[in-house]
Parts: structure tokens; C-alpha cells; sequence
């Protein structure tokens, strides 16, 4: 029979005689190394190394459990992540306000987004407007309250008046200062303006806070704190 290292590939021939019924122990004369061969001339399997098999699918077996409960530990994890972000972006959606109040700079990215934010912290509340004859002179006259919302004292801008025709064109404007000239966080302001010969064909009274740079006068474009009244 043909008898084959199972370390270095070393084969020998014995005579099926030498081995005997039970098999024996073979010596390797090249690589030195022993192993017992049964009758056919197979390399028997010792019970040790059965159960060195044994335990090491065991370790196989709590490995893949080990690594099981990591992936499922770790999209746990993902998912809290996942979750806090979206809160946390919502609460930046919802509290935009809030946010600019304390980080103007934050009003370009919401509006990168098309988010629309009021950037000077303040409202306009009750707005008024009337229409008189003073003698024989046509008057109007527009008021309304200015309300602080944000957390800290600013100054209170000042208040642009357009009014627009039938077709939401503005066909002319003027200016108003709100009093007093530093609103405390929740306080009220108020402005009153009056202009004389308002356009007779002017329907709708256009509220805007004018930036702080502003020359007075110019042009109102992309102005914000809108108020809109039929």
C-alpha cells in the first residue's frame, strides 16, 4: 500500500502485512513527523483532534453570534443617530426663528433651502389704516403695532409703507419710524404715518421692515416682514 505524509507529501510503500488489522504508528523518514494508519492505509483521525473539531465549531458558532448582536447593536446605534438628526433638523425647521434671533448668519442657509425667515426678530400686530378728507385734501393714514419675538432688546427698524394697485404694483410708498427706538424682548413698538393725495386706485397696504443700511428713500427691493391688507 502507498502510505503519504501528511506534512510534507513524502510517499512510501509498505506492505499491507506490516500494518496489521489495527493499524500502527508510521514514521515520516523526511520530515520526521508520526501518525497511525489504519488497515487501508488511511491516516486515522485521533479522538483528540474529533474534538478539537468539535470546539472549534463551537468558536465558529459564537463568533457568528458575536457578530450578529454587533450589527444589530450597531444599526441600533445608527438608527438613535438617524433619529436625533431629524429631530434635531426639525427643531431647526420649526424654531428658524429662534435660531436667526441668535445666529443671523443662519438666515442665507434657510434660504438656500427656500425657507423664509423673519431676520429682524419683530412683527407687525393691528394694523390700521383709514382714509379721511382734511378739508379738502385726501388723507391716509396707516398704524399698526411692531412686537419684539426674539430673546434680546433691538432696535426697532424702520417701517416702509407701499401701496399697490389692482395688479400688485406699487405705485407709491413712504416711511415711518416706530416708537420707542430700542424694543425690549416681547415689548411693543407702534408706528403712525399719515400721507396726503394717496393714489385713489390703490387697494392693498404693503407693511416692510427697511434693513438698518438702508438709505431712506431708495428702492424697497427684498426687503422682509411683510403685511399684507385689503
Amino acid at each position: 500500500m502507498i502510505l503519504t505524509c501528511t506534512v510534507c507529501q513524502t510517499t512510501y510503500y509498505a506492505e499491507p502485512s506490516t500494518i496489521g488489522a489495527d493499524g500502527r504508528q508510521v514514521k515520516c523518514a523526511s520530515c520526521g513527523h508520526t501518525w497511525h494508519v489504519d488497515a487501508s492505509g488511511i491516516e486515522a483521525q485521533p479522538k483528540a483532534q474529533a474534538t478539537s473539531a468539535a470546539h472549534t465549531s463551537y468558536l465558529h458558532t459564537v463568533h457568528e453570534r458575536h457578530v450578529k448582536r454587533s450589527r444589530a447593536a450597531a444599526l441600533a446605534a445608527w438608527a438613535v443617530v438617524g433619529a436625533a438628526a431629524v429631530t434635531i433638523v426639525a427643531a431647526g425647521l420649526v424654531n428658524r426663528h429662534a435660531v436667526v434671533d441668535r445666529w443671523p448668519q443662519a438666515a442665507s442657509a434657510y434660504g438656500l433651502v427656500g425657507l423664509t425667515v423673519n431676520r429682524f426678530g419683530v412683527e407687525f400686530e393691528n394694523v390700521e389704516r383709514r382714509r379721511d378728507i382734511i378739508g379738502t385734501t385726501p388723507v391716509l393714514t396707516v398704524a399698526a403695532d411692531v412686537r419684539n419675538t426674539g430673546t434680546r432688546p433691538r432696535p426697532a427698524p424702520r417701517v416702509t409703507i407701499g401701496l399697490l394697485d389692482p395688479f400688485g404694483k406699487r405705485i407709491a410708498e413712504f416711511e415711518a419710524a416706530v416708537e420707542p427706538g430700542v424694543l425690549a424682548p416681547g415689548t411693543v413698538g407702534r408706528f403712525r404715518a399719515v400721507m396726503e393725495n394717496p393714489p385713489a386706485d390703490s387697494y392693498t397696504l404693503d407693511l416692510r421692515f427697511a434693513p438698518a443700511d438702508r438709505t431712506p428713500g431708495k428702492a424697497q427691493a427684498g426687503l422682509e416682514g411683510k403685511a399684507d391688507m385689503q
